[in-house]
């Protein structure tokens, strides 16, 4: 599986260290709180609020250059509109490696 990386945010910073710093401060902070949100959610089987956290979920995984991934929760949230949960278990992965990542950082 596909490793996220800060490509995308040293190509936004243009070399800016604050605005990247400042940039991770807010990913490592609002990840946990919707990635909490979608376990709630979804264990609630509450498919449409669901959808909509995967759909902000979603940015974060693009930002984190999950290239793949962000197919992945393209599709899952289509399929949580349509009240399916296929592709559950290959995004809560995604949600974990996320989480592994920005631990280390």
């Amino acid at each position: 599986m596909e490793q996220p990386n800060l490509s995308y945010i040293h190509s936004m910073s243009g070399g800016d260290q604050a605005f990247e710093q400042k940039l991770i401060h807010i990913i490592k902070t609002e990840f946990p709180i919707e990635k909490q949100v979608y376990f709630d959610n979804i264990s609630a089987k509450d498919y449409k609020l669901t959808a909509e956290i995967v759909h902000k979920l979603k940015h974060k995984i693009s930002i984190l250059g999950l290239e793949k991934s962000y197919d992945v929760a393209v599709n899952y949230e289509t399929n949580l509109l349509e009240d399916k949960t296929l592709l559950q278990d290959e995004f809560e992965a995604i949600l974990q490696i996320m989480t592994n990542y920005l631990q280390e950082l």
